[in-house]
């Protein structure tokens, strides 16, 4: 079973910066809709930034001008660069994407990660 797995999250101060990596466990066809949500103790899970299928993003309005999604669609890897980090921010951090396994079976399937912990304190 395919997963998705996250790495790069931490503790940092408020001011500082965070690189977020998604990546896939295993080889897979083709992802689309990468993006990331997070959830912070008590509230609901939100979403962050993320590409749509047709390949333009969208931002939280909280993270506008601070945080950049990116990918490598030959890896199906996608990168959230979080820059002036205040400590709302802190949350789990959830890799989501839309993935096709095989060239030969034509569906895309909804995949979440594990999630990796963002905290951010002085």
């Amino acid at each position: 079973q395919v997963q998705l797995v996250e790495s790069g999250g931490g503790l940092v101060q408020p001011g500082e910066s965070l690189r977020l990596s998604c990546a896939p466990s295993e080889n897979i066809f083709s992802a689309n809709a990468m993006g990331w949500y997070r959830q912070a103790p008590g509230k609901q899970r939100e979403l962050v930034a993320a590409f749509t299928s047709g390949g333009s993003t969208n931002y939280a309005d909280s993270v506008k001008g601070r945080f950049t999604i990116s990918r490598d669609s030959a890896k199906n890897t996608v990168y959230l660069q979080m820059d002036s980090l205040k400590p709302e921010d802190t949350a789990v951090y959830y890799c989501n994407a839309r993935i096709r396994r095989y060239s030969f079976i034509a569906r895309y399937d909804d995949y979440w990660g594990q999630g990796t912990q963002v905290t951010v304190s002085s």
